[in-house]
């Protein structure tokens, strides 16, 4: 496929169709919707499937039933309907069901209203749902990633049998940027799990309901041994002029790439600033930020929120350096302006 310039709602259908997604059931929700609207166009046109549910709740059921078949499926929708998909996402994930959600966050609580936040960290970050379990979750800030990160995401819900979420700010899913898509994925991994329907497969069952409290115990430890594997072997981040730095800012999303300007700008004064820009917000770089505070860096967190991914840092770094934070809500996305000014505030107190 050319290079094409699309918004980054569209480039995560067609990473998704390139990564072998069979069918897509979602709702449609601003900021969000424009994925349901491609996939209700692209996928039929591939002989795939395409079903608008009756709510959030019907749909991240079909997605249950789906990905119990074998088939590489997915879903999306933003904030309050995410909410919605919570015990869907709970019961997918003690299932070990393959699947990919993703999520185009927009300003809370409640319905809040259509503008970009990413006040749903906590909710993906941390299972929103009842019980002992986590999702991966990956935070595009381009929409070249948004493409890359779904068929990422295709990869790693197949080989660990989780479900994986696409985290991205409504500015991302709305921003229209060039995106060169990679070939598609031929050769899917065979899931030998699956109740396909066949004699094969009729002995497989698929649950996440274990009434005696030994077996429960049983399979969440279980789990658990799986996502220590993934804390060790999936960790990404970007780092930007971290090596001479004095002050590290750390974003996700779109705050990463107003982060970067803004290290440029006062870069350019002579003062020494870097970022990290956490990929996957789990598993968290924890090792690399605990690492930054053994040489003594301090560090700057700027979020869409009122402070959630800066409890993650504070965690990895045991209070042995600062961590400032600064953050915008109900919809506002920091200015150059304002991250320059808190970057030299917080260059003072260094």
């Amino acid at each position: 496929m050319a290079k094409q310039f699309i918004k980054g709602n569209e480039a995560v259908v067609k990473g998704a169709i390139l990564a072998g997604c069979q069918a897509y059931y979602g709702y449609p929700i601003t900021p969000a919707s424009e994925i349901a609207e491609a996939a209700a166009y692209y996928l039929p046109l591939l002989g795939r499937t395409f079903l608008q549910a009756e709510s959030e709740i019907g749909a991240i059921n079909m997605v249950y039933g789906a990905a119990s078949a074998g088939i590489r499926v997915m879903t999306a929708s933003s904030s309050p309907g995410i909410s919605l998909k919570q015990e869907g996402i709970s019961y997918a994930a003690g299932a070990e069901l393959s699947c990919v959600v993703v999520d185009i966050t927009r300003g809370g609580p409640g319905l809040g209203n259509i503008a970009p936040e990413q006040s749903d960290y906590n909710q993906m970050v941390k299972g929103g749902g009842h019980g002992n379990y986590k999702l991966i979750v990956l935070a595009p800030n381009c929409a070249q990633e948004m493409c890359d990160l779904t068929m990422h995401a295709f990869d790693l819900a197949d080989r660990y049998r989780t479900p994986v979420v696409v985290m991205a700010d409504g500015f991302v899913g709305q921003m229209m940027e060039p995106v060169e898509f990679p070939a598609p994925v031929v050769d899917l991994p065979p899931k030998p799990w699956a109740t396909a329907g066949t004699p094969e497969t009729y002995k497989n069952l698929i649950t996440s309901i274990d009434l005696e409290p030994d077996d429960l115990e049983r399979h969440i430890n279980h789990l658990y041994a799986k996502y220590a594997e993934i804390e060790a072997n999936e960790v990404r981040y970007e780092e930007y002029m971290v090596d001479d730095a004095d002050l590290v800012c750390i974003g996700f999303g779109v705050v990463s790439r107003i982060l970067q300007s803004g290290i440029e700008r006062v870069r350019a004064e002579g003062k020494k600033v870097g970022l990290l820009r956490p990929i996957t917000l789990w598993p968290f770089p924890e090792k690399r930020l605990a690492r930054l505070a053994d040489e003594g860096k301090k560090l700057l967190v700027m979020e869409m929120n009122k402070g959630m991914m800066v409890d993650d840092v504070r965690l990895a770094v045991q209070h042995r350096v600062p961590v400032g934070f600064y953050g915008r809500v109900g919809g506002n996305v920091p200015s150059g302006r304002e991250v320059y000014d808190q970057i030299m505030l917080h260059l003072e107190a260094v």
